[in-house]
């Protein structure tokens, strides 16, 4: 989408296509990025595909964002929700240069707040490791995601509850998150890249 800019200081490789011309590829890091450790994780699905319309719940300052900015294209829209200022700002300044990030510096808990903004999406991830991110993303599913859509969820055990051992913690939000109409289809743990975190993704049945 912004061939020749860094977001975040990851390097580029372009190489040349016979029929496409030059073509820009960002290295994309596990370290810095949930979805990017789910990939080589090894998940099969994410969901999120060319032309679709993807609500990214606790954007941060836009990097990872910016990739799914790349991968839904001029024909998809990525609507990037972050509460916090500082990384909200520069979350805005990457979606000036990305005319397919619609930033929405808001607090998730109250998806209300930025139904303006927001058309009907195919597609929900959050990274939002607060203590009731299952609500979070039931509350904004409810919402804005279309029955038959995907969700795909990174869970931090630790944030939910230090208390427990990571696979119990992530078991029971995955029964939170069913009780709320989502149906997982997958789930896989972060090792190396993060510790005691895991990524759920699936069906929305409303």
């Amino acid at each position: 989408m912004d061939p020749g800019v860094s977001v975040y200081g990851e390097k580029r490789i372009a190489v040349e296509d016979e029929k496409l011309g030059k073509i820009e590829y960002r290295i994309w890091n596990p370290f810095r990025s949930k979805l990017a450790a789910a990939v080589l994780g090894g998940i099969r699905n994410v969901y999120i595909n060319p032309g679709c319309k993807l609500l990214y719940i606790g954007a941060a300052s836009g990097t990872t964002v910016s990739h799914c900015s790349d991968i839904v294209g001029p024909e998809g829209a990525v609507f990037a929700v972050e509460f916090a200022h500082r990384p909200g700002r520069d979350l805005v300044n990457v979606a000036k240069r990305r005319t397919n990030i619609i930033p929405i510096v808001e607090d998730a808990r109250h998806p209300l707040k930025y139904r303006q903004l927001l058309s009907m999406v195919d597609v929900v991830f959050a990274d939002v490791a607060q203590p009731d991110q299952a609500r979070i993303v039931g509350e904004n599913a409810k919402l804005y995601l279309k029955t038959g859509g995907y969700f795909c969820i990174s869970i931090k055990a630790n944030c939910i509850d230090s208390t427990l051992p990571a696979n119990v913690v992530f078991a029971q939000e995955v029964k939170v998150l069913q009780k709320m109409g989502f149906k997982p289809k997958e789930q896989i743990t972060l090792e190396p890249y993060e510790r005691d975190h895991a990524v759920v993704s699936g069906i929305y049945e409303g």
